[in-house]
């Protein structure tokens, strides 16, 4: 069984920055991709990045690429996203996701199979 927990989220005015944390709990569950996604009121949830534990690649969807990071630190077992100059577009419930092995695409959703619970972010004008 695995267990996710974000934390970090709260209310910022537009751009500020914020950092997100998700602490994993795993047990015999391989870690092959860590993402994040968000969902805003009346949408859909959206990739937002990702995280190949292994060696570190990301992939960012367009909406962030340039102002969002995801690292990881592998000893404490935690994913992060840095967000930076955040606009009220980016105000959502922001979820942080394990992908157990390399099929499928990495900002694909239904390629993770364990998902926290979800932080809010509120981004203001």
């Amino acid at each position: 069984q695995v267990q996710l927990v974000e934390f970090g989220g709260g209310s910022v005015q537009s751009g500020e920055s914020l950092r997100l944390s998700c602490s994993i709990a795993e047990r015999a569950t391989t870690i092959y991709n860590m993402g994040w996604f968000r969902q805003a009121p009346g949408k859909e949830r959206e990739f937002v990045g990702s995280i190949r534990w292994r060696d570190g690649t990301t992939t960012y969807a367009d909406s962030v690429k340039g102002r969002f990071r995801v690292s990881r630190d592998i000893a404490a077992r935690r994913v992060n996203l840095q967000m930076n100059s955040l606009k009220p577009e980016d105000t959502a419930v922001y979820y942080c996701a394990l992908k157990p092995a390399f099929d499928g695409s990495d900002d694909d959703q239904k390629q993770y199979s364990y998902w926290g619970r979800g932080t809010q972010v509120t981004v203001t004008s």
